[in-house]
């Protein structure tokens, strides 16, 4: 078995992430059209240029993380590794580079938004040591309603 290679992930990837996060069952219940769009890509890595990673094997990306923060918290959006390389280490690999890069950066938190019917996620992340804030309500506003 050839071992993922981790690298930076750049705007230049943007086409190969959106056609992964394509072809992930369920995955794209979370994008947005302009969040996620290319220039939208683009900007959150000029904002956040180290602490956003993709996997490959033989140049061929099979999973990625966006990861970013405000300065105070650490926040991680679109971690996904392709289903037939999961379970391999790869996804734990990502939250790793991604949490220790935000560490580098004076960030002592992280939280991320997982939804509840995606069972193998947050098995996944509990298992990683993430817990569940019962705490708390999730709640967002659209500042923009073409982004759907």
């Amino acid at each position: 078995m050839t071992e993922a290679i981790l690298r930076s992930m750049t705007p230049q990837d943007y086409p190969a992430l959106f056609a992964l996060w394509n072809s992930v069952p369920g995955f794209t219940k979370g994008l947005r059209s302009l969040d996620d769009s290319e220039a939208g890509i683009r900007k959150f890595l000029k904002r956040n240029p180290t602490t956003c990673f993709v996997a490959e094997i033989g140049g061929e990306i099979i999973g990625g993380i966006l990861a970013g923060h405000d300065g105070r918290r650490g926040y991680i959006y679109h971690a996904v590794v392709l289903p037939e390389h999961q379970g391999k280490g790869i996804g734990k690999q990502l939250a790793d580079a991604a949490c220790d890069a935000l560490r580098a950066e004076g960030i002592n938190r992280v939280g991320m938004l997982i939804f509840s019917d995606n069972q193998r996620g947050n098995a996944f992340w509990e298992s990683q040591g993430w817990q569940t804030r019962p705490d708390l309500n999730y709640r967002n506003k659209s500042l923009n309603e073409e982004n759907r």
